[in-house]
């Protein structure tokens, strides 16, 4: 593994174990060259995904990219971290489940949008407004009268 510090190739693992959920190994690392300490994870891949784009265009799946996007529209709530990783992990064993390793990007924000709304309402808002391109705010009064609607026919 290379150290993130420094880029010497020469790292040694000081401390594995499981993560919370029991989906990764966490694993403590120290460089020999620089004495840099860094976490790293290692999680089990089922199969390489592919996103299919609205454009048309496909690129590989990046469980970074989510958990970024995600992390965004998490800023400044107070959602447990481990929660929201938890979620992550959910939706990508979720989309590797679905048996093609194509997936579109429609799938992704469906998914992401349904554990966020179980986790946080105004991080699950932040989030739609960007995966459904709100431009004004009528398109948030509109999305979320039709949220409420929703939640009254649920009752």
């Amino acid at each position: 593994m290379r150290c993130p510090y420094c880029g010497n190739h020469d790292t040694q693992v000081k401390d594995s174990r499981p993560t919370e959920d029991s989906n990764a190994i966490r694993r403590r690392r120290v460089c020999s060259a620089c004495g840099g300490r860094f976490t790293t994870f290692e999680r089990v891949q089922l199969r390489e995904l592919i996103v299919s784009k609205k454009s048309g265009r496909k690129v590989p799946f990046d469980r970074e990219k989510l958990n970024r996007s995600i992390k965004t529209a998490l800023r400044k709530r107070e959602v447990d971290a481990e929660a929201a990783d938890r979620m992550i992990s959910g939706v990508v064993r979720r989309l590797e489940s679905i048996g093609d390793a194509e997936v579109t990007s429609e799938q992704i924000g469906h998914l992401v949008m349904e554990g966020l709304k179980e986790l946080d309402d105004v991080a699950f808002v932040r989030f739609a407004s960007v995966y459904k391109n709100f431009s004004k705010a009528d398109d948030f009064k509109s999305f979320l009268s039709k949220l409420d609607a929703d939640s009254l026919d649920d009752e």
